[in-house]
Formats: structure tokens, sequence, C-alpha cells
């Protein structure tokens, strides 16, 4: 009993972090959710890509259940690194449409297997794992990803939030102004006091 219910409850949050991927997108111009906004070029888009890419291999080769769809081989070396990006050809549509149908995908592969079925990956140290492995690293690599895309749309435009249904309203210039110097202020008296606590 307590399989199924940490397989279903896993499931539902994996379920609810892959619909805020697709939300962080909303709203939002092709520049935008394209353009690197990090230095290493981190960007939503390329996010959503990633995820979709990797969640086909762990619910699909893993299981010997490949996805139907042509992907980069996770040994590909060429194409290293090209998951995080979206290049001009590739349509918006396009990215989420395949996201959603790796759900599909993936949906029917957890829904098919008990928690302890086994399945290899064979880029891992130990290969050898069972699903309960697979959805305990993508519900941490999803998440992950929505923290990641969260900050990314603060920078955007402002919002927050992991759903519609509880985005933080977007505060005015003068407030988060006020707020970001509060915190700048405390952030130097700290330092200034550990600099001072260290001088003999």
């Amino acid at each position: 009993m307590i399989d199924e219910f940490a397989k279903q409850y896993l499931h539902s949050e994996l379920r609810r972090f892959r619909e805020v991927m697709i939300w962080k997108l909303d709203g939002l111009g092709e520049y935008d959710i394209r353009r690197p906004l990090t230095a290493t070029g981190t960007n939503l888009l390329g996010l959503v890509k990633h995820l979709s890419l990797w969640e086909s291999r762990y619910f699909g080769e893993v299981f010997h259940r490949p996805f139907r769809e042509p992907l980069p081989r996770w040994d590909d070396v060429e194409a290293r690194g090209t998951d995080m990006w979206a290049t001009e050809h590739e349509p918006r549509e396009e990215i989420v449409g395949r996201y959603q149908r790796v759900w599909a995908h993936s949906d029917a592969t957890i829904t098919a297997l008990d928690i302890d079925s086994p399945g290899h990956v064979p880029w891992w140290p130990r290969p050898e794992v069972m699903l309960f492995n697979v959805l305990v690293h993508m519900l941490t690599e999803t998440s992950r990803h929505a923290g990641h895309a969260d900050l990314l749309r603060e920078q955007l435009d402002g919002s927050t939030g992991t759903a519609a249904d509880y985005a933080s309203q977007q505060r005015d210039a003068d407030f988060r102004e006020v707020q970001h110097a509060e915190i700048e202020r405390a952030a130097i008296a700290a330092a200034t006091k550990s600099d001072h606590d260290l001088t003999p």
C-alpha cells in the first residue's frame, strides 16, 4: 500500500512541476523565452527543451520503452549542450508540444510499472535502478529547473510563483527598489561586522 501511495505522490508532484515549466512561458515573446539570462546562457525555452529530452530518456530507454520520436542519444558527444537552448528554427509550439507528448509517454510508463520495477541508467555510476529512483530523480530535476525558471521570469518582468493560482502580484517599482536597498544595506552591514570581528 505504501508503495502505491509513494508512486502516486511522486507522480502527482512531477505533473505539477511540469505544468509550472510551461506556465513560465505564458505571456512572453519569442526573444524573452529564448534569450540567455545567465553567464552560461540559461533561458526559459531551453529549460523546457532540456527537460523534455531527459524525461524521455529516463522514462523511455531506461525501462526499455523508448520514446517514438527521434531525439539525440545520451552519448552523442556532438549534441551535448544543444538541449539547453532553442535555435531560431525550433518553434515554441514544437518544443512545448514535444514536452507534452513526453509527459504522456512517461505517464504511461509510470502507470504500467510497479515502483520497484527494474531499469538501467547507463550514464549513472550505479546503473541498476528502480522506477522509484527515476521518479525521485525526475521530480528533483524538474523542480530544480522550475526554480531556475522562476528566477529567470522574475528577471524578465518581476513575476514570481509556482502556478497561476498562486502567482505573486507584481509589486510596483518603488516597492522593489526600497526592498532591494534594504537587503543590500543588511548585506553590507553583515560584511562590515564580519570584517571587524576578524580584526585583531
